[in-house]
């Protein structure tokens, strides 16, 4: 029994330097994935805080951050989101999004940028 044991140790050994690994680099990602949260949560905040800082009679709760960002924190309505997502006379593929900070992908410029697809 305890030479069996002694036997085992290499192959433990291996395995928790493999788990060591494994959570290493799963650990990197989480690491980004957490830096993009943070980020996407700190341009939210930035957002609202822009907005309260206006009079009420001035604050539209859709605007841009910086010069670069857009964001858009007012109710969606159905046709500012399939506007948004499908808008067939905009050439833009990364377009501002409907609701939130950021981006969105317009679906039909993307649909019109693939190999084979039929023109409009």
């Amino acid at each position: 029994m305890y030479g069996q044991a002694i036997k085992e140790e290499p192959v433990v050994k291996r395995e928790r330097e493999r788990e060591r690994k494994v959570q290493k680099l799963t650990g990197s990602r989480d690491g980004l994935g957490g830096l993009v949260r943070f980020v996407g949560f700190a341009l939210l905040i930035a957002s609202i805080v822009r907005e309260l800082r206006l009079p009420k009679a001035e604050r539209t709760w859709h605007g841009v951050l910086f010069g670069k960002v857009p964001y858009d924190l007012r109710p969606p309505t159905f046709e500012r989101l399939k506007s948004t997502l499908w808008d067939p006379q905009n050439s833009r593929v990364v377009v501002p999004t409907a609701l939130g900070v950021g981006w969105t992908v317009n679906l039909a410029a993307l649909r019109q940028r693939l190999p084979g697809a039929s023109a409009p």
